[in-house]
């Protein structure tokens, strides 16, 4: 449970404390998923919703590495202007991801601390499961939109009189503009609620 522990706070200094990854953060970030998977196929750990949020947390890994994948081969296997859009994308859904898990790890610290038997129907194996897939479910059809207003974007030039085509990019723009100020907001709400959580956590453990 320590590693555990180690793991989570290396999580939340990635990307809830730090502006944006670098390159330490990100390989510290890849080997923590890397441990915390060996250590989570353990018998020795127990199946708890917990645990099933922290495994989904180090599966969002996957994305960085695929990330580092196309930006190796991505002259191979697609265009220039696919490529880079993808890069950013996979990224995005990365953080997303883990932002979300990272704060549904803090509440239910919260109810574990403060409402341990009001709200054990709550923290179940099945809605931590049922969380997770909820969640990257989301992240993946945002950015399966924000990658398709990139391309869109990228092939404007070839067909800007067509109307339909007009109507469609416009709207495309739109959502995507709209889905970047919800993520802005809500990055910096999550980080407010994460650190309430947490602060309030710590004094009633100091005061016990």
């Amino acid at each position: 449970m320590k590693d555990l522990r180690r793991y989570l706070v290396l999580k939340y200094i990635q990307y809830l404390v730090l502006s944006s990854s670098n390159a330490v953060s990100t390989f510290l970030g890849l080997l923590g998923s890397l441990y915390t998977t060996i250590i989570l196929q353990s018998a020795n750990v127990s199946a708890k919703s917990t645990a099933v949020l922290i495994s989904s947390l180090a599966k969002a890994d996957i994305l960085v590495v695929l990330e580092m994948v196309t930006w190796t081969f991505g002259d191979l296997i697609s265009s220039t202007a696919f490529t880079p859009a993808l890069l950013q994308n996979l990224l995005t859904a990365n953080t997303h991801i883990s932002c979300l898990l990272l704060s549904c790890v803090a509440f239910e610290a919260y109810l574990i601390t403060f409402f341990p038997t009001e709200s054990r129907h709550l923290r179940t194996v099945r809605n931590a499961r049922l969380t997770s897939r909820i969640i990257w479910v989301l992240v993946t059809a945002e950015c399966t939109l924000l990658q398709m207003d990139d391309l869109l974007k990228a092939s404007s030039t070839y067909a800007p009189n067509r109307s339909p085509y007009v109507l469609w990019f416009h709207f495309s723009s739109t959502v995507t503009v709209l889905l970047r100020s919800l993520s802005y907001f809500l990055g910096i709400l999550l980080r407010i609620v994460n650190v309430y959580i947490y602060y309030k956590i710590f004094f009633s453990m100091s005061n016990r």
